[in-house]
């Protein structure tokens, strides 16, 4: 488990929180995933010594001569479980009195869970994910706060209603993904349920955007590496229609180039993304949701 720099991912005490990486590799093939440039990068020799692959198993499939089994292994970025880490996230605690009364001994974490992997894909193994959410749900995370994020919406109900420390998001980089995240948002139960704009890649649309209250939390951020920021008008109008529908938004610190250089053209309003002004800009938006 590691501190991380993912803005939005905050311990329960605002300060910053940690990822969370059991599970690792994902097969939605999204062309700008900084997770997969990792894994084919400096964290590539670490994954490929983990054979424990999303493959029934690793003997030699008779039908292609082990080729199968092979092809995946060499691909850092292949779905991958490291049941060693379920351990990261137990946390020791000490008796306060003599009736049995405890109190943990280390702060509740803000966790995101599988930032380098998508933990509800359908390749994924059930015998992983269970394991998963049984290290999530044990008493002693109670009071920790884990976050769930996907691109596979249409799985959620499975694991459904999901622990009360867990907040479920979805990824939408367009309107057709954020019409599914609405579609689906109805089928499970979750504390906090929220939306990543993250990258976001086209515009998303009023007459979408009118079922935002689906959500209880709204993210938006840029893609990065290389850098392609959204169109501002379309950035505007999510903020607009969260605005009116009195949800959180957070705005991710890779807006700020495309915001500053908006506002110093004066062609959006500073308080709809800046609090706290100082000279051009300021504190970007970035609030969080209240149980």
């Amino acid at each position: 488990m590691n501190k991380t720099q993912i803005e939005w991912v905050k311990n329960p005490d605002g300060t910053q929180g940690y990822t969370w990486n059991p599970i690792t590799g994902c097969l939605n093939g999204c062309p700008y995933c900084y997770a997969r440039k990792l894994a084919n990068g400096r964290l590539k020799q670490r994954y490929l010594a983990n054979l424990n692959i999303a493959y029934e198993d690793l003997c030699p499939d008779p039908d292609l001569g082990g080729l199968h089994s092979l092809r995946h292994s060499k691909d850092p970025f292949y779905p991958r479980f490291w049941e060693d880490r379920l351990a990261d996230i137990k946390r020791g605690y000490h008796y306060t009195d003599r009736y049995g009364g405890c109190e943990f001994g280390a702060k509740a974490k803000g966790i995101f869970v599988c930032d380098m992997g998508e933990l509800f894909g359908d390749w994924i193994p059930r015998e992983w994910q269970t394991k998963v959410f049984k290290a999530i749900n044990t008493w002693d995370n109670r009071n920790d706060l884990f976050y769930l994020l996907t691109k596979q919406p249409q799985n959620l109900p499975k694991f459904s209603p999901f622990p009360d420390n867990c907040w479920v998001g979805i990824t939408a980089t367009n309107r057709e993904a954020f019409i599914t995240a609405v579609n689906n948002c109805q089928s499970f139960e979750a504390p906090i349920k929220f939306v990543s704009f993250e990258p976001l890649l086209n515009e998303i649309g009023s007459d979408a955007m009118q079922y935002i209250n689906a959500f209880q939390w709204v993210i938006i951020g840029a893609q990065t590496k290389p850098y392609k920021p959204p169109k501002i008008e379309w950035v505007e109008e999510i903020i607009r229609a969260c605005d009116k529908a009195g949800i959180p938004v957070f705005l991710k610190d890779n807006l700020r180039p495309l915001l500053v250089d908006a506002l110093a053209k004066k062609l959006i309003n500073r308080k709809q993304f800046f609090t706290h002004s100082t000279g051009y800009g300021g504190d970007l938006r970035q609030e969080m949701p209240i149980e």
